[in-house]
């Protein structure tokens, strides 16, 4: 499994510190605010919620998941899992409504309504979501519903995407942010660009969202289900989003948990990603002191020694350099997932001890291949640069660079490093959707307080944005709300069980 802003950390602080996992907690509390940012913006209204209805017959042929699909995530005791294949249509630009793309999804229980889970395109694979998010929700939901993951067009084993040299990647992401050599990342992102691109050929630019969400249709057909229910992680959140304004007769019931910033300008939308990714180290640094975790009272100090260290005297496992741009990727990816905080602050321990592997461990599926899953390094430059409209001079780069790095001085240069990566990108810029969904049946978005992916300012912008949107806002730290917080999932099953939808501006307790 797998969570921002400064004027609300104060008051965030002096509540309750998170617990990992479900906690219980008192039923929702709603906000007495103003609640009315996300209200539908039409005269008609949004669209009734859908009825919960079985599916009719299925194409898709269910057997046993092979070894590469669950690696390293069991299903959940007594949970049945089945995987199977499906056919999207590629629809390259250079042959529109043409090609295939075969992909692969996973169903976890056996209720008899499907219910499609996407993840983020830099995280797990969706059929390894699904069966991990089995293990989080409540039976009730299992019996009624069978999550079905699926693993994106690129990613996963879903025509997975291969295209960057190995030494091209390393460079990438081995190199220190902190040294804002804005030039030397754009050299080696044109390099990989342009390997993509001798790769991939046609494929290269239909590796987006508006194609991925064609995806999500082609997988309801091929359901059965003429009213598709879906839950979204992160960034799989904007894909939904992306369906439900294509195929707005086809919507059911969905959940966008952690919906990224609709912003087109990537500087505004990653400030608050730095801002929020620094935010949630200090509440892992909060949480390490109250469990007298092995970094003792200021993990802070503890991080910047090991970082200091790494720059001089760089560690070594078997498979990777432990350079401070590895260190830092390591802890932001330790930190999206709050019940890893434990695991993150053993493997820091480890590194200041002189043990570098299990902090490789944890970013290793990013630049590394595992058996036959690729790198997800690859398919998320690719997906990430194709839907970037931003392409910034040199300068400008550098301005901001520097400016992030003293106002966030953790994270602030490692994410201003996807300014550079995206700026010499050999895909044409082309607007970023901006779903709307006028005439949606309410759509229940789930945010949380301090979020190093997708912070809360963008969801909070993104559910605006949304006609018939819900915001329930957790004030907890992690990325995504659902299966962490016991009022947010509540919020979640009443919706999706019962078809009541969550008061706008509900907020739901630490």
């Amino acid at each position: 499994m797998r969570v921002r802003h400064g004027a609300w950390l104060l008051p965030l602080a002096l509540l309750a510190a998170c617990t990992a996992g479900p906690s219980v907690r008192p039923g929702i509390v709603v906000n007495d605010g103003d609640t009315g940012g996300s209200a539908p913006t039409t005269t008609t209204g949004p669209a009734p919620l859908p009825p919960l209805t079985e599916p009719g017959a299925s194409s898709i042929k269910w057997g046993p998941c092979g070894t590469s699909v669950l690696e390293g995530v069991a299903p959940p005791e007594g949970v049945e899992v089945s995987c199977g294949k499906v056919n999207g249509i590629l629809d390259s630009p250079y042959n529109p409504g043409r090609g295939t793309v075969r992909m692969q999804v996973l169903r976890a229980g056996t209720g008899p309504i499907p219910l499609l889970v996407l993840d983020d395109i830099d995280g797990l694979p969706g059929t390894r979501y699904a069966a991990r998010l089995a293990a989080t929700l409540p039976k009730d939901l299992l019996a009624r519903f069978s999550l079905i993951g699926l693993d994106r067009r690129g990613t996963g084993n879903s025509d997975p995407v291969r295209c960057i040299p190995d030494d091209v990647r390393t460079a990438i992401v081995t190199a220190d942010p902190r040294d804002m050599d804005v030039e030397g990342l754009v050299d080696q992102a044109r390099t990989a660009g342009q390997q993509c691109s001798i790769t991939l050929q046609p494929r290269l630019p239909a590796l987006d969202t508006w194609r991925t969400a064609g995806d999500v249709d082609s997988v309801r057909a091929a359901l059965g289900v003429d009213k598709l229910n879906a839950v979204g992680h992160g960034e799989g959140s904007r894909v939904l989003a992306v369906f439900a304004d294509r195929y707005p007769g086809h919507i059911g019931r969905l959940v966008l948990d952690g919906l990224p910033d609709p912003n087109e300008d990537a500087v505004v939308a990653l400030t608050d990603v730095a801002e929020s990714s620094d935010a949630a180290f200090a509440a892992f640094a909060g949480d390490c002191a109250k469990r007298s975790c092995e970094l003792g009272v200021d993990a802070r100090q503890a991080l910047q020694e090991i970082l200091d260290h790494a720059a001089s005297t760089p560690l070594y496992s078997d498979e990777l350099e432990l350079t401070p741009g590895v260190i830092l990727r390591a802890v932001r990816h330790g930190l999206s997932d709050r019940t890893a905080w434990p695991t993150l602050s053993a493997a820091l321990a480890a590194a200041r001890g002189g043990n570098a592997q299990p902090l490789v461990a944890l970013i290793s599926p990013t630049i590394l291949e595992q058996d036959q899953i690729p790198a997800t390094f690859d398919s998320t430059l690719v997906t990430r640069c194709n839907d970037t409209k931003s392409r910034l001079s040199t300068e400008a780069m550098v301005g901001a660079a520097k400016d992030w790095n003293n106002r966030f001085p953790l994270f602030g240069a490692l994410t201003a490093e996807w300014l550079a990566v995206c700026s010499p990108w050999p895909v044409a810029t082309k607007p970023v959707v901006q779903p709307t969904v006028p005439s949606a049946p309410p759509i229940v978005v789930l945010g949380t307080s301090v979020d190093p992916v997708t912070p809360l300012p963008g969801t909070t912008r993104a559910a605006q944005q949304l006609a018939t949107a819900s915001l329930v806002t957790w004030q907890g730290a992690g990325h995504g709300a659902l299966g962490f917080s016991q009022c947010a999932t509540d919020a979640t099953m009443a919706y999706l069980l019962d078809g009541k939808v969550p008061r706008d501006g509900t907020v739901c307790p630490p």
